[in-house]
């Protein structure tokens, strides 16, 4: 049986379920609500691409077993599960582990998950990471292993899960063969040559040219959120996406004012000075099969790759909106979260439009600001730490919200007004903050939240509900991203790191507003069962 169709029956079957000492973890399944995937954009494809799609999935399958390897160990053993909601839950968070509850445990007899998961030993001791002397310890690309004698060793990707990788490649070469897009054919040749080496630039490069092809397919070791310890290792994931060719020609026009963007943003000039690829792309499609990393606990609704500095400063990055997802997302948590939360009279601003604009920039806002540190500490990244992660979301979150508002001052947005983009950011933070603080992305939201009602961007009335003063929430988004740039561009590790502990937590406001919306029903996330 599939394992999306397990989790949906599950779900469904947890609502005829009285058995009270189930009571717990079937309000935790029901927490996602079950979402059908297909696009009629699948059924336009002709047979020849949907033959290439199909290679696809069974490529993606492989990268989802690969990531139950890295994330949690042996998925047999939660296969094995008698419980039904045990079970089902372990395969939405791939593992014993809650990603919406902080990566606590929720099965009997497991403790906190690893931070480090299985990228590096469980008994390994920092004395011992300290001592050991590799330049390739903290590649995105290496496990560390023991070896013969019990000492520290790296192991490079494609030695560590060769078998799988060949099934890959063999799949990748085969759909190379079949697509007549020669911008898909060059990339796949290019992400096998990657899957055997460990290097992925010449494949990332060619991603970046790939263009004008009706599908996409991301796959690979990408993102490191799951990497806890050092957020060094690179988790396999995947995406099979449909291209929207009219709502992406709809984005074009953006990408060319990348630069005059970067030159609006509301900090001093010597933060700004990197000038941003026009190479980058900003397309809309539909997502129809998602696996590994991308699909434990809470769904991606965009993609901003690559995350190479290298291929930013020759080419950009490409910007993918996941508008079925994304409208997903809309209907069944974003609309009701509004309607609990929000003064009657405010809640016309709740835009399903405004979250499509807002989840867009968040991802262009990851081109700008600044890449290098302009007092001699490296990249932003070196110099950032464990928190280059959580701000560099955090300043995707308000900078998306900023350049909204300026394209709607200049007329470039038309559709949305900027009371709706504020509004339906607000109440979208606290859908985002659901998911949890154990991410980097979450830690990102608790501290736009706060920030933004420490300065009055929002007041609740004697019922509780919020009252949107968008003169001051315009304000605190101007002072935030101000401040954000400023740390980022000054490498001011100390202070963010103070500045986090501070403020990226749920307080006692936030907790009654996240209470009142678990109290109303409504979901978490989704859940996908992919019927094509």
């Amino acid at each position: 049986m599939k394992k999306t169709l397990f989790i949906a029956m599950a779900v469904f079957a947890a609502a005829a379920c009285t058995d009270k000492s189930d009571s717990a973890l079937k309000e935790k399944v029901e927490s996602y609500a079950v979402v059908e995937v297909s696009s009629p954009l699948y059924d336009a494809l002709n047979d020849n691409d949907k033959k290439i799609v199909g290679l696809f999935r069974e490529a993606a399958d492989i990268m989802d077993g690969l990531f139950w390897k890295q994330t949690y160990g042996d998925k047999a053993e939660m296969e094995a599960l008698t419980d039904e909601y045990e079970k089902a839950y372990a395969m939405i968070n791939y593992g014993p582990w809650d990603h919406l509850d902080n990566n606590e445990p929720f099965i009997k007899g497991y403790g906190a998950k690893p931070l480090g998961c299985q990228y590096y030993p469980q008994d390994m001791t920092m004395e011992e990471w300290e001592a050991f002397d590799d330049p390739d310890k903290l590649s995105l690309y290496t496990v560390i292993r023991r070896d013969e004698n019990g000492a520290l060793k790296t192991v490079w990707y494609r030695d560590e899960y060769k078998a799988e990788l060949d099934k890959v490649c063999a799949l990748l070469e085969e759909a190379a063969s079949l697509t007549t897009n020669e911008g898909m054919r060059t990339y796949l040749t290019e992400r096998v040559k990657a899957f055997r080496t460990d290097d992925y630039l010449a494949s990332d490069m060619a991603w970046m040219d790939m263009k004008d092809c009706n599908m996409d397919f991301v796959v690979g070791p990408i993102e490191n959120y799951d990497d806890h310890l050092f957020e060094a290792k690179a988790a396999y994931e995947s995406f099979i996406l449909l291209k929207d060719e009219k709502r992406s020609a709809n984005l074009a026009k953006y990408v060319a004012l990348l630069p005059t963007l970067q030159q609006m943003l509301p900090c001093a000039p010597e933060y700004k000075t990197f000038v941003p690829g026009t190479s980058s792309d900003l397309n809309v499609y539909d997502a129809i099969y998602y696996a590994g990393d991308c699909n434990a606990g809470s769904k991606t609704i965009a993609i901003n790759l690559p995350n190479d500095e290298r291929v930013h400063a020759a080419k950009g990055a490409r910007r993918l909106q996941l508008y079925n997802s994304m409208m997903a997302k809309f209907d069944k948590i974003m609309a009701p979260i509004g309607e609990v939360l929000m003064v009657p009279e405010q809640l016309e601003y709740l835009s399903a439009d405004a979250f499509f604009w807002n989840v867009t920039f968040h991802e262009v806002a990851h081109g700008l600001g600044v890449k290098q540190t302009i007092n001699g500490k490296g990249t932003v990244d070196q110099a950032m730490g464990d928190q280059k992660t959580s701000w560099e979301e955090a300043k995707a979150d308000i900078l998306g919200l900023f350049m909204v508002s300026r394209l709607i001052d200049m007329g470039e947005i038309k559709d949305i007004t900027k009371e709706e983009s504020i509004a339906t950011f607000i109440a979208g933070i606290v859908r985002s903050v659901r998911f949890g603080f154990a991410s980097s992305h979450g830690k990102a939201n608790m501290m736009c939240y706060n920030y933004m009602e420490d300065h009055g961007a929002f007041t609740r009335n004697e019922e509780g509900k919020w009252v949107i003063d968008f003169e001051k929430a315009a304000a605190a988004v101007d002072s935030w991203a101000a401040l954000i740039l400023e740390t980022q561009a000054t490498g001011n590790f100390e202070f963010a790191q103070k500045y986090a502990a501070e403020n990226a937590s749920i307080r006692e406001a936030l907790a009654a507003d996240i209470e009142k919306v678990n109290g109303a029903g409504i979901p978490r996330d989704i859940v996908f069962d992919f019927v094509w």
